[in-house]
């Protein structure tokens, strides 16, 4: 089963200068480690919503609003999408991955099973 694992933060609490040389090396191990127990598919992080746009379609009219998004409390500041066993595997993950970050940072991680299209995996 595939995993989709989302990183959700508020952009007004990040650390100033962002993740620190030590977290880099900490989140470094356990994407490894994730990648040679063949979990890790991908995993990003992403640039900040001020260089973002976001397109909206509303009654078959699409318009597009360039970032910063601030009524936004959290976003999607990366992602990870797995392959595991299980759930409880994929939920597993995503708490080794947020205690990385130590005291320093406030994360949501959310996990979602990616539904797959009919006859995959047949």
């Amino acid at each position: 089963m595939r995993f989709m694992m989302l990183l959700k933060i508020d952009e007004n609490t990040v650390p100033a200068g962002g993740p620190s040389p030590e977290l880099m090396a900490e989140m470094g191990k356990l994407l490894d480690e994730m990648t040679k127990a063949g979990v890790l598919l991908d995993t990003a992080g992403l640039t900040p919503t001020a260089q973002g746009t976001r397109l909206h379609l509303s009654g078959g009219r699409i318009t597009a609003t360039d970032g910063p998004f601030t009524e936004a409390k959290e976003v999607i500041g990366g992602y990870a999408l797995i392959q595991a066993a299980s759930k409880e595997e994929a939920v597993e993950w995503a708490t080794r991955f947020l205690r990385t970050h130590g005291d320093e940072w406030t994360l949501t991680s959310e996990i979602r099973q990616v539904e797959e299209p009919p006859g995959a995996g047949a």
